[in-house]
């Protein structure tokens, strides 16, 4: 269940941007838990000229702008350069926008995203695995959105997160069911979209 509705009209633009290739990426890992993905697993060399090369291709301005990211490495190695080619002023961190646990598929084949997907799409609250629920991470993800929508107008905000939570955040501006997040068109590594109720390219 959303806890969360989504105003008729934002006060202002979000946007979504998948942190570029990161070191789990390369390995074909999964890593979710903060313990090791705060300090760990940050961007491989080629995800940094994703972001670069992104950022560099896309009509965003520099004024108005506001970053915020997951606490994760490889999310905030991917707003730093971001921040440094808008010239915006700093990075908000924000741990609302962490990947989802995967629990105990912890360091395990990034394959084993299948296995989760296809539960979501059955229960949006199962924790099988002691998988963080989709519901939860809808929770989290849209509640960043209405205290932001609170406190600003006008501004252009980036949300540099994970996959799965921002395929989750999704649902949310699309006002769709969270448990179907894999039929949202798949956001790439280092790919920057605009969310609003029709998904739109930047």
């Amino acid at each position: 269940m959303i806890n969360f509705q989504l105003p008729a009209e934002l006060k202002n633009r979000y946007f979504a941007f998948r942190h570029g290739e990161s070191e789990a990426n390369t390995e074909g890992i999964i890593i979710s838990n903060p313990e090791t993905g705060i300090y760990e697993y940050g961007l491989s060399s080629n995800g940094r000229k994703q972001v670069q090369n992104s950022i560099e291709n896309s009509i965003l301005p520099d004024s108005d702008t506001k970053i915020y990211s997951s606490d994760f490495k490889r999310a905030v190695e991917t707003a730093e350069i971001i921040k440094s080619i808008l010239n915006v002023s700093e990075i908000n961190i924000s741990h609302l926008l962490r990947e989802r646990f995967f629990g105990e598929f912890e360091k395990t084949s990034n394959k084993n995203y299948d296995k989760v997907w296809s539960e979501d799409r059955k229960n949006p609250d199962h924790n099988l695995w002691k998988v963080e629920s989709v519901n939860s991470v809808l929770s989290r993800t849209s509640e960043l959105i209405i205290t932001l929508e609170s406190r600003f107008s006008n501004m252009n905000i980036i949300l540099v997160s994970h996959g799965d939570a921002l395929q989750i955040l999704q649902t949310f501006f699309l006002q769709t069911e969270a448990a179907r997040h894999r039929d949202v068109e798949h956001l790439e590594t280092a790919e920057l979209r605009l969310l609003n109720r029709q998904k739109a390219s930047v």
